[in-house]
């Protein structure tokens, strides 16, 4: 899907978080212990506003230790897993939340499971707009992206390319 806009502009004003741990603070090993290994199998996430910084690092570990992908796509990835953990738990009223991490040749996918068939909306996005930016971002930065419903909710993913 063809992105709206220039990307700048919106990236400027979306908010680092200084006290997100980094993949280091926590051995990757040990993380996946704690969580499971979302390129394995899916890994459940509370509904919780936490788990968007718990599918940040697990995002982050996989993509730069695991799979060794260049440092822009990782931070893209990242930003976007965030937006879709994010618009999971405010949304669906879910218990649980599945993330799920995929690598093929050239490419990553990244796939957020929720119990809601409620289909996620791209909206304009204005200069000035404070919200509603998420899928603009996951459209914008990804090269594709979409939502497969399932019996009993729905996946939205998002793929990107990366040079082998």
């Amino acid at each position: 899907m063809a992105g709206q806009g220039d990307v700048a502009s919106v990236t400027e004003r979306v908010p680092e978080d200084p006290g997100e741990p980094l993949a280091e603070s926590e051995p990757f090993a040990r993380l996946l212990d704690r969580t499971g290994d979302p390129t394995v199998r899916e890994v459940p996430l509370p509904n919780l506003p936490e788990s968007a910084r718990l599918s940040r690092h697990l995002t982050r570990s996989v993509l730069q230790l695991r799979w060794a992908l260049p440092a822009h796509l990782t931070e893209h990835a990242v930003l976007l897993v965030s937006e879709l953990v994010g618009n999971a738990v405010r949304h669906t009223g879910a218990h649980t939340i599945g993330l799920r991490m995929l690598r093929r040749t050239g490419w990553i996918r990244v796939e957020v499971r929720d119990p809601s068939r409620g289909l996620p909306c791209l909206l304009p996005v204005g200069e000035l707009d404070t919200s509603g930016r998420g899928l603009f971002l996951v459209d914008t930065l990804s090269d594709r992206w979409g939502v497969d419903l399932l019996p009993r909710g729905k996946t939205t993913w998002f793929e990107m390319r990366f040079t082998d």
